[in-house]
């Protein structure tokens, strides 16, 4: 031993974060130059103009490649890949068998990448995004990520074209990546579905095409005031841009996830796979799978046409919503630092609880029960004074796999005397900051919620 030290490369060790992104994404979300949102919607509407698409409900002989399973009445795709409808039986809690139902399920085990590009212009970050056609989505065209694609898709297990931009998020030499997190999807009609959301900044050049524009985040805010127009996986990838703050709270970080951790410790989710054939509750028909009381949601199939994707035609089902959702947060001031009220929600297709928001439901699936039985703070959420609601638009979900699954999206503000900071047992204010740090890891936030976060930084303090 001669007791000396070898010496470190001064760069072996770097800074744990890029100080410099938050004020990179501020400066972005400040800039308004360029199209309005009023160009970039008619751009929208151009392409649709321009392009081919078509979306009709077919009976379920006529889908091409896609059968029910003779032992289990799966509803499976010929090549084994894509996704398949299966049946759950779901137990939540210690006693499962005291909250249980069944239901159809898509099971889609594959990770796929929901990838935004972006770039600096004129020391402005902007993204690249992409006008992208879903066959669930109303109006069918829809603001998107620069790659939206499932592990098949990409792989081209449909013989299609190559995904357009993909290999910026494949290839770690063609970019700098800015957020990386895989996410969970729709517990309530995926079972344990995950996709890999990133925002990855371009090195080098990037070819332009006419389906895709350069937007900054302010634009892209603007869009979010607007109906159906910002699709549910930009929504998503772009959540996980807004890092962690010093800012204060009214419950620490480790108070936060210890609430949290309690909760899921309580409430297990046993998600059961089970065959559809037989499910209880549920009937399959020609066209449709349906809930015996008509209520909650239907699988049904489509036969799509669409001119600019990597396959021009197919089939499938989808999962239909029975009514409009509504999806909201509480907000207030706690000594000037902006909160929302969180719900730890356990939904069947989840691993585990996530921080999800404050109501989330399909207000005609409570329409027959008294006000008590009904969702907590739905009835103060559908009767908001209009001054008190900070936001409001309509978005629809997963358009590659929902038809027609729309919720208004409102974020509400209330006062001490609606809803104390003492809140209900399954729920927490949290600050924006501290759901913004959580939406950097995976199975803390969940979706809906990912949305309303992006909606909440649209809004001025």
């Amino acid at each position: 031993m001669t007791g000396r030290r070898e010496a470190s490369p001064r760069s072996a060790l770097g800074p744990r974060q890029d100080a410099t992104l938050p004020d990179r994404v501020a400066r972005s979300a400040a800039a308004l130059t360029g199209e309005s949102a009023d160009e970039i919607r008619g751009w929208l509407h151009q392409r649709r103009e321009e392009v081919r698409f078509a979306v009709d409900r077919i009976p379920f002989d006529a889908l091409d490649g896609w059968s029910f399973a003779p032992e289990t009445g799966n509803l499976v795709h010929r090549s084994g890949r894509f996704f398949t409808v299966e049946g759950l039986r779901v137990g939540i809690g210690e006693e499962p068998d005291r909250v249980q139902w069944h239901q159809p399920v898509i099971v889609q085990p594959e990770v796929g990448i929901l990838g935004v590009l972006a770039r600096e212009f004129d020391g402005v970050l902007h993204f690249l995004m992409q006008a992208k056609m879903e066959p669930g989505n109303p109006e069918l065209l829809q603001l998107s990520p620069t790659v939206q694609a499932t592990y098949s898709n990409y792989t081209q297990v449909h013989k299609g074209a190559a995904v357009r931009y993909l290999e910026h998020f494949t290839d770690p030499a063609r970019g700098r990546v800015l957020s990386d997190v895989l996410q969970s999807e729709h517990g309530s009609w995926f079972h344990r579905k995950r996709n890999r959301n990133m925002v990855v900044e371009a090195i080098g050049p990037v070819p332009e095409h006419e389906d895709f524009r350069w937007l900054t985040l302010g634009q892209i805010h603007q869009l979010l005031r607007h109906d159906n127009t910002v699709n549910m996986d930009a929504r998503s990838a772009l959540a996980g841009l807004y890092g962690p703050s010093a800012s204060h709270a009214l419950h620490s970080d480790t108070e936060l996830l210890s609430w949290l951790t309690a909760v899921r410790s309580v409430t297990p989710i046993r998600g059961e796979r089970v065959p559809l054939s037989g499910l209880p509750g549920w009937t399959t028909g020609s066209h449709a799978v349906d809930h015996e009381d008509d209520r909650y949601f239907r699988v049904v199939a489509v036969s799509v046409e669409a001119g600019n994707r990597e396959v021009s035609g197919w089939t499938q089902p989808l999962f239909e919503p029975r009514g409009q959702g509504v999806v909201a947060f509480l907000t207030r001031s706690v000594e000037g630092v902006p909160h929302v009220l969180v719900r730890a929600c356990a939904e069947g297709g989840f691993l585990d609880a996530e921080l999800g928001p404050t109501v989330q439901c399909t207000p005609g699936n409570y329409a027959h029960l008294p006000a008590e039985d009904r969702p907590l703070f739905l009835d103060l959420v559908m009767g908001a004074d209009p001054g008190r609601v900070r936001y409001s638009a309509l978005h629809s979900e997963e358009g590659g796999r929902f038809l027609d699954a729309v919720s208004r999206y409102l974020v509400v503000e209330v006062d001490e005397g609606e809803v104390p900071l003492d809140a209900p047992p399954g729920f927490r204010w949290v600050s924006r900051d501290q759901l913004a740090a959580l939406a950097q890891f995976s199975h803390y936030v969940s979706v809906q919620a990912r949305t309303l976060l992006i909606c909440l930084n649209t809004l001025k303090d």
